[in-house]
């Protein structure tokens, strides 16, 4: 298994070359066992922040989306224990930043229709539930509406996807990795894709 994972980087390291010298415009990447790469010795939590680090980028997003919905993630490969602690106004909004330009960019919508999430069930019933949302969450998107008219939230993330589902939004800004990923594939994960913005080059894979 380790030898496995030492050849996973080593493939990924050649693409990168190949990046880097013109030889290729974009990347498309397979799963790799992260536990097989770390067997090999390397501290590797996902292609997505190994492309960051390898490219010199700062500031990368998660995208995932199938022919229904978009998903933007604040946090990604983390244990669920440790979202909370991670979650902050500099990331929601870096991730809002890179949602909207990326959107407009790759996507051509003029004007990007966003939804953030809440992390708690019911986004906390105003703080009943928790108290990331009136401490964090909200104040970052009242300062983020001076920027976007068209963003809303935090809303509960079933009520939020849902009007997304049904095209009321562009996408969805997700807290935590499977807020997205379980309804993603559930609506349709043979159209699913996995791309990386934020990167000086198109990174997509599979789900």
């Amino acid at each position: 298994a380790a030898q496995n994972g030492k050849a996973s980087l080593e493939y990924l390291d050649a693409a990168l070359g190949l990046l880097k010298n013109n030889k290729i415009d974009c990347l498309v990447t397979c799963p790799v066992s992260k536990a097989a790469v770390n067997l090999a010795g390397f501290k590797f939590s996902g292609h997505t922040e190994y492309l960051a680090e390898k490219s010199g980028s700062k500031k990368f997003a998660m995208m995932l989306l199938n022919d229904k919905l978009k998903f933007f993630l604040v946090t990604r490969h983390i244990p669920l224990q440790s979202v909370t602690a991670q979650i902050n106004g500099r990331v929601i909004r870096e991730t809002v930043y890179l949602a909207y330009e990326s959107l407009k960019r790759l996507f051509l919508i003029k004007d990007p229709r966003i939804v953030i999430c809440g992390l708690n069930p019911h986004a906390s019933d105003n703080g009943l539930l928790g108290s990331q949302e009136n401490r964090t969450i909200k104040p970052e998107i009242m300062s983020l509406k001076k920027k976007f008219s068209n963003i809303d939230g935090p809303i509960a993330a079933d009520a939020a996807i849902f009007a997304a589902y049904k095209g009321k939004y562009d996408c969805v800004i997700a807290m935590y990795h499977d807020q997205a990923l379980i309804p993603l594939k559930i609506t349709g994960a043979p159209t699913g894709v996995n791309l990386t913005v934020g990167l000086d080059f198109i990174r997509t894979s599979p789900l």
